[in-house]
Order: structure tokens, then sequence, then C-alpha cells
């Protein structure tokens, strides 16, 4: 099958760039939240005094990434690695120790910009550089390891904060980034790939290598993150109040953690899926479809209170993060070019991180003065449908802006 052959011949940077994105983990939200009952207890927080200080952590982090976040397009990736990795640890290692509030506060800046941050960015940036014309699959291997993570690193901790209590789990993962992550991920990528004569062809796109400055000017810059930014914002709202919803639907918290489970089988089939379609008919060409199964996902949350609904809004989510992670990685190459990726990724991330930290700590506010949570994730299902309407108009001009320099190329080509 020429997909498995693809994976073959570029196992080591696929896999490389896979274990980026799953230890990412330990910096994203579904991974630290696992934790907020206990930091709650300890550190006398309220859900929205907890909301609030994660997003000033990662509202912080979000200011950071685009100067810290361009390194990528200076250093190798094994420097880069060699450097995040350890720094990560580290954060995961004051997790552990921190009994003061201000410590976690840096810890979560820590986790945040080095987990979700710099480790999704080192390596979507790469893929991004090292394929073109099956770009599409490239990402969609890398997408799924935050999935691998989703699936596997909420199980693991339970187990193991059980014997060692929550802190010395955070431990235990501070020792696995140094001991398996960083020799295994530093040895896949010490090797960079460029894309080859034999490889696919790039569906026609406007592939001029825009400058960050040109990025922000683009009229249709701000449309783009008006619709790539809701499945961050959403999930990760839903993930971190993952405990509230339980104990107000009054639903078994071992059956909805076991869901994590099935949703990320389907993000990774639909990964998968995206990735082949991205392949062959542009990440452009998908951009009005992402959002639906969200929006579907969002008010089935709202509007059913039995635990099957848990089991239909996790299985709708992995739909739409499938097709989302992989389209987040392969949109912005395909549109503003390579040179300067890790720049415009930066502060497209950054962009990103503002919506993720702005979800946990609107709606604890919205939560803590009484405005209802269903009500809340209903208005989150609206906003995606009006959102994909608002793509189709985005996906047109940018198909249309691209078309005048696919007829240049033909034209000069001999």
């Amino acid at each position: 099958m020429p997909f498995l052959s693809f994976l073959r011949e570029n196992a080591r940077w696929l896999g490389g760039a896979f274990l980026m994105t799953l230890f990412s983990s330990f910096g994203q939200t579904f991974f630290i939240s696992l934790s907020a009952g206990e930091i709650r207890s300890e550190y006398g927080l309220s859900h929205g005094q907890f909301g609030l200080l994660y997003m000033a952590g990662t509202l912080a982090s979000a200011l950071t990434l685009p100067r810290v976040g361009a390194i990528v397009d200076i250093w190798s990736v094994r420097k880069v690695t060699l450097v995040i990795v350890p720094t990560l640890a580290a954060a995961c290692l004051l997790m552990a120790l921190s009994h003061h509030i201000l410590l976690l506060a840096l810890t979560i800046y820590l986790l945040r910009l080095f987990g979700q941050g710099m480790m999704s960015q080192n390596a979507f940036t790469a893929v991004g550089r090292w394929f073109a014309g099956q770009r599409g699959k490239a990402t969609s291997v890398t997408a799924i390891g935050v999935n691998a993570g989703e699936a596997t690193f909420p199980f693991l901790f339970v187990l193991v904060s059980g014997m060692l209590g929550w802190r010395g789990a955070w431990i235990a993962g501070a020792i696995v980034l140094l001991v398996v992550a960083l020799p295994l991920i530093a040895g896949l990528v010490a090797a960079e790939r460029t894309p080859r004569s034999t490889d696919p062809a790039l569906p026609a796109v406007n592939a001029r290598d825009w400058t960050r400055g040109e990025v922000l000017r683009d009229p249709l810059f701000p449309l783009l993150l008006m619709g790539t930014m809701a499945p961050g914002f959403i999930g990760t709202t839903i993930f971190f109040h993952q405990v509230y919803l339980v104990e107000l639907r009054g639903w078994s918290l071992e059956v909805f953690a076991a869901s994590f489970t099935f949703m990320a089988a389907m993000v990774v089939t639909f990964s998968l899926i995206s990735g082949q379609l991205i392949d062959r008919f542009s990440a452009v060409a998908m951009l009005p479809s992402f959002l639906v199964p969200l929006a579907l996902a969002c008010l089935v949350l709202a509007g059913v209170e039995a635990q099957w609904g848990s089991l239909v809004f996790m299985g709708l989510l992995g739909i739409s993060y499938g097709f989302q992670n992989t389209l987040f990685g392969a949109l912005f190459p395909e549109i503003y070019g390579v040179r300067n990726l890790g720049a415009i990724r930066a502060m497209i991330v950054a962009v990103m991180v503002f919506g993720t930290a702005a979800g946990p700590g609107l709606t604890g506010w919205l939560i803590d003065i009484g405005v209802s949570y269903p009500a809340q994730i209903a208005f989150m299902g609206v906003y995606c449908l009006a959102a994909s309407l608002l793509m189709v108009f985005v996906s047109r001009r940018l198909r249309a802006r691209a078309l005048p320099a696919a007829e240049a190329s033909a034209t000069s080509a001999p």
C-alpha cells in the first residue's frame, strides 16, 4: 500500500515528529487538569481562581512563544529538541516540588510554553519543511501523537499517582522525558530531510514565501484564525472543567475518562483520512468542513444529560479534532510558504494559545457567577456553525488568490 510505503521510507522523521507531539502531553490541558482537584485543594483555589491562574500562565506563554518559537527557523530540529525537552522535564519537576502559588504560576507557564507550545512547534514546523506533496500524510501522523497521549497518559497518570501520589507522578514524568523522550527524539531527527524529486507533486497553491509582517497584513488571516482557533478554545474549556461537568450531570468519572480512548481512536482514524484528502485536494479545500462535527458535539453535550451523551460528544469531537490537527499543520505552509514557517507558526500558535487560555478562565468565571455551563457549551456549538459558513468564503478567496500564481508557474515551466 502507498501509505505503508510512505511510513517505511520516512520512519525516522515521522517517528521523531510523532514522539515530540506525544510527549507534549505533559504541557497539554488534558494532562495538567488531571491534577486540578489536588491543586485547588492544596492551594485553596476555587474553579474560577484556578482557571484565572491557568489563563495567566498560558497567556504569558503565548506572549513568549513568537520570540522563542522563531528559533526553529535558525536551529536544527535536533538542537531545538536538546533544549526544549530538558526544560519541559524541569517544569514537571517544579510542579512536583512547588508549594507556593507563584511557583505554581511559573510551572504552568513553563509547561504550556515548552509542552503545548515548543514541542508542537518543533514537530509541525519540521514536517512542514521536510515534506511537500506528502505534507498531509506526514502531518496526520505527527498530529496523532497528541491523541496517543490522550489515550494513554491519563490512565498512566492515575495509575502512578495511586502508587506515588500526584506529585510523585509528576516526578516520574520528568524522568520519562529525560531518559526516554530526549534520546529517542534527538536520535531520530539527527539527520534533516529535504523534499525529493520523487515525492508526489503539491496541489496548485500560492507557494510564495511570505514574511511574518506580510501575513499580519493579509486580510484573510484574521478570518482564518476565527475558524482554526475554535477547536482549541472549546476542547481546552471542556477538558479543563471535566470534573465539574461530570459532577453536574451525575455521570461516572471512570466512564467519562474511558471515553477519551474512544475519542482518541476517532482522532487517529480521521487524522489519517484527512491527511489523504489534503494531499489530494489541498488543505484550503478542506477548510469549510472541519468545524461541523465539533458544532454537533457541543450541541449534543449541552442537550443530552444521559451518560451516553458523553460518548457521542467524544466521538464527534474526535472527528473534528482529527481533521483540525492535520489541517492546521498543512494549511499555513500551503498558504504562506516554508521559508519563514517557524516565525509564522509561532505567531499563529501564540494566538491559538490565547484562545485556549481564555476558555478556562472565562468559563470558570461564568460558572462562579451562576451562568449555566450547558448553555455556554450550546453557544460554542452555534459559533462553530457560523464559523463553518465563514470558512466557505475564506476557502474560495484563498483558491482564487492561488490561481494566478499556479498559472504563472505553469507558464514559466519548460
